[in-house]
Parts: C-alpha cells; sequence; structure tokens
C-alpha cells in the first residue's frame, strides 16, 4: 500500500517547481498546460546535458513545453513569430511557414531524438542539476506527441479571408507542398511522424474545451488517424474538427470523427463550431462542469505538498514512486470529474446533517482498469490534539480502502481520500493508495477484523446516480434523472447499450460535408 498525508504547513520546499516560460506566448502556453495537465506532468523549458564538458557550462533547451503522462510524451514548440505583409501573399507565407512552423517541428524532431536516445538525461535547469522528476517510458513503449504552437498567422489570415483566422487543413499536403498553400497545414513530414499544428485561435479552443489530459490525449490521436487515413479531409479549421469530434460517438461509446457513407472526400465547412459552443447542450455542459474543478483543486492541492516536501507523516517514498497514485486521479475525463467532485460534496454535505462520528461513500469502478475509490468525512472531535485526531482519521481511512477490498473482490486499485465533516473552519487532507493487486492472506485476514471491529460497509445503501455530459436537449431543457443511462440497454429494443445505439450520435449531426465548395470569406484548401 502506497499513502501519504497532506499538511498545512509551509516547510522550504524541497523540490524545484516548474518554470513559466521565457516569452509571453511561451507563459500562456505553460499557463494552458498547467490547467488541463496540471503541475506534476507540465513542464516548460526542459534542458539537456548535450554540450557541457566536466560539469560545466549551460545545457540546451530541448524543447518549450514537455508534458509526460504514463507512456505519452507531448512535445511541445512555440514560436511567436510575425507574418509580415508585404503585399505579396505567396512570399510572407513561405517566409512565415519556414520559421513559424518548420523550424518549430524541427525543434519537435530533435526532441524526441534526444528523448528516445537519452530518456534520462533530462533537466529543469538550465545548469542540469535539476533531474527531471517524472520517470519517461521505455522507447519502444513510449507514444509521442508532436505539437506545434505558430502565432501571427490567424491575424493574417483573417485580415486576408475574415472567419476565424485558424490554419485551414487538409490532409493532402505533405512535406514541400505547404510552401504553395497560403494558411493551410496537412502533414509536415510523414516519415518522422505527424506533428499537430496550434494558432492563436485554435490553441486556446482546444484545450479549453479539453482540458484534462485524458481527453486531449484521446482527440489528438483520433485526429491523427483521420489525416493519415484513407479519406481526404479539408477543414476550414482545428475548430470544425473539435465539433465534429465532440458531436459524435463512435461504437464504444467514445467522442470520434464519425463519418457515415463511403467518401473519398470529407469537407467540414466553417460554423459547425460555432454552433456546437452556442448550443444549450454545450451551455448546459460548461455550467454543471464547474463544480469538476473541485477535483482538480484536491490534485494541485496534494501536489503541491508532494513537490514542496510539506506532507504530514509522508510515506517517505520519492516523488517519482508517489506519482502513481496522484496519476490515479488525474485519468479522470472532466465528465467522470465533474461526477467525483458531486460525490464529494454529497458525502459533506451528509456528513454537516447527520452528526455521525464519520461518513463514507465508496465509488465502484466505472470500467474495467479503472480505481475504487473511498471518501470519508470525520467528525473532529472536541479537546482532541490535531495530531491525534489525523492519525485516527488516517488508520480508519486505511481500513476503509482494505474492506473495499473485502467486499468487491475485483478492486485492483483503491483510492481514500479523508478530509473534516461538514463545513469545518479548516480543512486537511488524507490520500491512500491500495494497490490491491498484491492481496494475500494477511491483509484479507486484517481486513475482516477491521470490518468486525468498527462495523464498516457491513449493509450497503447502493446508489445509482446518473450524470449527463451534455445535461441539455435540443431545446436547452436540462435532462431529468429518469432520462435514458448511456450505460442501460437502449429503449429501442435492440439490445445494445444506449450510448452505441440511439445515444450514439449528439446532435451535429450535419458536420460532414462531400461537396468541396468554397465557403464564404475563406479560400478553400
Amino acid at each position: 500500500m502506497k499513502a501519504t498525508k497532506v499538511s498545512d504547513s509551509a516547510k522550504p520546499p524541497k523540490t524545484a517547481s516548474p518554470g513559466e516560460g521565457v516569452t509571453a506566448a511561451e507563459r500562456q502556453l505553460a499557463k494552458l498546460c498547467k490547467h488541463s495537465f496540471l503541475s506534476l506532468w507540465s513542464y516548460p523549458s526542459v534542458f539537456r546535458d548535450q554540450g557541457r564538458i566536466d560539469g560545466k557550462g549551460d545545457g540546451k533547451e530541448i524543447c518549450d513545453l514537455l508534458v509526460v503522462f504514463e507512456n505519452h510524451i507531448f512535445i511541445f514548440s512555440d514560436k511567436d513569430c510575425a507574418f509580415k505583409d508585404t503585399g505579396r501573399l505567396e512570399v510572407d507565407w513561405v517566409r512565415w511557414y519556414k520559421k513559424a512552423i518548420l523550424k518549430s517541428a524541427e525543434q519537435v524532431f530533435g526532441a524526441e531524438r534526444w528523448l528516445r536516445k537519452f530518456p534520462t538525461n533530462l533537466f529543469l535547469d538550465r545548469q542540469c542539476s535539476l533531474p527531471f522528476p517524472i520517470t519517461l517510458p521505455e522507447p519502444a513503449e513510449a507514444i509521442f506527441h508532436r505539437i506545434v504552437v505558430a502565432h501571427d498567422g490567424a491575424r493574417q489570415c483573417r485580415d486576408i479571408f475574415g472567419g476565424s483566422g485558424s490554419l485551414m487543413i487538409r490532409s493532402t499536403l505533405i512535406g514541400d507542398t505547404h510552401l504553395t498553400h497560403p494558411f493551410t497545414i496537412g502533414n509536415i513530414d510523414p516519415a518522422r511522424g505527424f506533428v499537430h499544428v496550434f494558432d492563436d485561435t485554435t490553441l486556446n479552443i482546444v484545450m479549453s474545451t479539453l482540458d484534462t489530459i485524458t481527453d486531449f490525449t484521446a482527440y489528438i490521436t483520433k485526429k491523427e488517424r483521420l489525416l493519415t487515413g484513407k479519406r481526404i479531409i479539408l477543414a476550414d479549421g482545428e475548430e470544425e474538427l473539435l465539433a465534429l469530434y465532440l458531436g459524435n460517438l463512435n461504437q464504444a461509446g467514445e467522442h470520434d470523427f464519425v463519418i457515415k457513407g463511403d467518401y473519398d472526400l470529407v469537407h467540414l465547412a466553417e460554423g459547425s463550431w460555432t454552433h456546437f459552443a452556442n448550443s444549450p447542450e454545450r451551455r448546459a455542459q460548461v455550467e454543471h462542469n464547474r463544480i469538476s474543478y473541485a477535483w482538480d483543486g484536491l490534485i494541485e492541492k496534494f501536489l503541491f505538498h508532494a513537490m514542496t516536501g510539506t506532507q504530514y507523516l509522508s510515506s517517505d517514498q520519492p516523488l517519482s514512486e508517489q506519482e502513481e497514485m496522484y496519476r490515479w486521479m488525474a485519468r479522470e475525463s472532466r465528465t467522470m470529474r465533474r461526477i467525483r467532485a458531486l460525490s464529494l460534496r454529497d458525502v459533506l454535505e451528509r456528513s454537516l446533517r447527520s452528526g455521525s462520528a464519520w461518513d463514507a461513500r465508496v465509488l465502484k469502478s466505472t470500467s474495467q482498469g479503472d480505481p475504487y475509490y473511498v471518501i470519508l468525512c470525520v467528525r473532529r472531535p472536541p479537546n482532541v490534539s490535531d495530531e491525534e485526531y489525523r492519525q485516527k482519521r488516517f488508520r480508519l481511512l486505511s481500513d476503509y480502502c482494505h474492506v473495499t477490498k473485502l467486499k468487491w473482490p475485483d478492486a485492483k486499485d483503491v483510492i481514500g481520500i479523508a478530509t473534516e465533516s461538514g463545513d469545518e473552519a479548516r480543512r486537511s487532507e488524507d490520500l491512500i493508495y491500495l494497490r490491491a493487486v498484491d492481496w494475500n492472506k494477511a491483509a484479507q485476514a486484517e481486513a475482516k477484523e477491521a470490518q468486525a471491529r468498527l462495523g464498516i460497509l457491513k449493509r450497503i445503501k447502493m446508489g445509482r446516480g446518473r450524470e449527463c455530459e451534455y445535461p441539455a436537449d435540443h431545446n436547452g431543457q436540462l435532462r431529468s434523472d429518469t432520462q435514458q443511462s448511456r450505460n442501460s440497454q437502449c429503449f429501442c429494443g435492440s439490445g445494445k447499450r444506449f450510448k452505441s445505439c440511439h445515444g450514439k450520435e449528439l446532435f451535429l449531426k450535419n458536420t460532414k460535408r462531400k461537396d468541396v465548395r468554397r465557403p464564404k470569406n475563406r479560400r478553400r484548401p
């Protein structure tokens, strides 16, 4: 079992925190990535020790920002290059493309080569004295995502063609053919891997909409598959791809680029994203997602104390070993974080009303491979020291996690979160990770003894909460609790789950286009 406690103390930091970038554009990128990927997995200005002699000299910056999460490695290169207007668009585009996009792509490819060859020679500072805190996956298992952020092109594109100004997409553009197609992006260098290109418009749209590691990874993975497939894909901007993705579900119930019909060419015209962003479904989703950021805040609070060495009675594991339990919480999608945060709020509110010594809830795994969660609120008795209270609460949380495994033998990973009951003025949190695959007879016996001694999880009241990703119908009315569950059998009698049948398509049913007519105010890719 791996465990940690979080304290409210403020000891001097023991580890370095990530930088914030050098330029204004890099600082904005760092801010967006920290929001989406959280502080433990997102690092601006990472360095390599190449070129240093006998431990002297500065290292070289490997990329503008690096994200490492499980076996996924995201390499960001950010270039803020002015798009000069000389009146010769073809010349201006070539110059800007080479500086803002092609040069960034070269940096990304170079960073990938280094990471594959020297995955341990990575540092947070220019002097190469602070090692990168996350262990990189083995090169054979690593999945690289190459991302270029090119600034100022959207402004010029908007001035010339109107619309959002986002770079257009044409999947058949390869290599140097980009030079003759202004403001259009395809596959920069297929031999070295697909590169995603975001601009001033789409960087904020994509990263503020898909603002968890899980949601972002799923999108760019499926986007790469779409743009390197057999179909010719034309899109009037990255945001139009995003609208198609978010408006459709595949047979597994996941967001995907669902295109019905045997078309050789699909054109996504401008307007789908605007329709999606202004829809009642999306507005309701944004409103209901507000509570989900409490889950982000909880993760960041744990991470702050782990990264600054201010944990309360920690297990003294190095950060690289503790990372696994925080990763479970960070792996949750935005909708799942909403559900987790709602459960935490419900237990807190119940503990305020009940007056019991403690209140708890077990959140069962939603799908194979997901963890079980134990949420525990413990009332602070009068005339009890903080240390004694925290010790007892921690032991109770540990017992709950073990009894959860006893009650549900299929639980392979159990995350326990404990805090004070009700609306205590002072609030602290404990976090426990039980790696239940290591379960043995001794642990089984201890769990049975704890259940008998405390009487926990003997009489369980099962609940079936429902939470829709888009909690409003086409008319803007909030969906009720009687709505068809996504995982229940569809009402039509097909025998399929609702999410794979009549719940598969949400509302963007007409985003696929077979024609390639030129949209108003925009140049066709």
